[in-house]
C-alpha cells in the first residue's frame, strides 16, 4: 500500500464503515431538520431516520461547508506530511466549490515548499459517481501505485464513471426550484418521472421523462446496454433515497443482464443528496464508454 492520505466529502455516498475500513478522511456536509443542525457522517441509520422524517413532512435545510472548514480539514491533513488527494463533487453540482478552490490554494501556498502535495481538482461528478471514483483511487492506492499514477488514474477515469438518477415525487425538485411547481403538480398528476444523467461539464441533465417508476428504472436499464464498457467484471454502485426495493429489483436486472458483472453495491444516497431530490430518488453508477453532452 502506498503512503498519501485519501479524502472526500459526505456526498460521495460511500458508508460510514467503508470510509473507516479503507483510511479515507472525510469531510462532512452540514444540514438541519426540525431546527437541529447535522453533520452528515455517511451514517446510514442517520440517513434512514431522516428520510423516514422527509416521509412524514420535514424538510431537510443544507448548507455549504465554508472555506474555514476546508481550510481546517486540509491543515489537518497536510500536517502529517503525507500527500494528500482531496476527491469533492464536481464545480456545477456544489455552491461549496468555490470555498474549496480558495482554501486548496491558501493551502498550497503555505505548503509550496514541503516535500507533500494537496491535490484536489475537478472530478465532474457527484454521489455515488463520486464514490466509484474514490473506490477506484483507494483500490490503486491499496495496490501500490505512487500519488502521481493514482492522480492520473482519477484524471483517465473520472468522465467515463455514467451517473443515472430518476426521482419519485417532483414536489422535492419544485422546492428547490429545479422544476416549478405548476410542473411538479402535473408531473404528479400524470405520474411522470424524469431520468437524468449528468453530463460531461459535470451538470445534471434531463434525459427525457416517462410515465411510471418501473418505466424510469427499465428506460435507466436500456442506457446501460448503450454504454457500459466494462460488462466482464466491472463494479457497479447503486445509491438510495429510501427505496431498497427498488434498488434491489435494479441490481437483479443488472445481473441478469450482464450474467459476468462483478461487484454491484447498495449504499444510501447521502442526506445532502437526498434533501434535494427526495425520498425515492435512485441512482446507479458505472463505468462508461463517454459521458454524454
Amino acid at each position: 500500500m502506498s503512503d498519501f492520505i485519501i479524502a472526500t466529502v459526505s456526498s460521495c455516498d460511500l458508508p460510514k464503515e467503508y470510509l473507516q475500513e479503507h483510511n479515507i478522511e472525510l469531510l462532512c456536509y452540514p444540514y438541519s431538520i426540525g431546527g437541529e443542525d447535522c453533520l452528515d457522517d455517511c451514517d446510514q441509520d442517520k440517513q434512514n431516520a431522516v428520510y423516514k422524517r422527509m416521509r412524514a413532512g420535514e424538510f431537510v435545510d443544507t448548507s455549504m461547508i465554508n472555506e474555514y472548514a476546508y481550510e481546517e480539514f486540509f491543515e489537518r491533513l497536510m500536517s502529517t506530511g503525507k500527500d494528500v488527494l482531496f476527491l469533492d463533487m464536481g464545480k456545477h453540482m456544489s455552491s461549496s466549490h468555490i470555498n474549496k478552490e480558495k482554501a486548496s490554494e491558501k493551502i498550497n501556498e503555505k505548503y509550496k515548499d514541503a516535500p507533500n502535495r494537496l491535490y484536489s481538482d475537478e472530478t465532474y461528478s457527484m454521489s455515488g459517481g463520486l464514490g466509484w471514483i474514490v473506490d477506484g483511487a483507494r483500490k490503486q492506492r491499496d495496490e501500490g501505485k505512487s500519488f502521481d499514477e493514482t492522480i492520473q488514474w482519477v484524471k483517465d477515469n473520472q468522465l467515463h464513471v455514467q451517473h443515472w438518477f430518476t426521482v419519485d415525487d417532483l414536489k422535492w425538485l419544485s422546492r428547490t426550484g429545479r422544476v416549478s411547481n405548476a410542473a411538479a403538480m402535473v408531473g404528479g398528476m400524470f405520474n411522470i418521472k424524469p431520468v437524468l444523467f449528468t453530463d460531461s461539464d459535470g451538470r445534471l441533465t434531463v434525459m427525457n421523462k416517462v410515465r411510471g417508476r418501473k418505466k424510469a428504472l427499465l428506460t435507466i436499464l436500456e442506457r446501460m446496454k448503450l454504454d457500459i464498457d466494462q460488462p466482464d467484471g466491472g463494479y457497479v454502485i447503486i445509491n438510495h433515497a429510501d427505496c431498497l426495493e427498488d434498488a434491489e429489483f435494479m441490481k437483479q436486472k443488472v445481473k441478469e443482464t450482464f450474467p459476468n458483472i462483478g461487484q454491484i453495491d447498495i449504499f444510501n444516497l447521502s442526506t445532502i443528496i437526498g434533501a434535494h431530490c427526495g425520498p425515492g430518488l435512485f441512482t446507479i453508477f458505472y463505468h462508461g464508454t463517454h459521458r454524454y453532452k
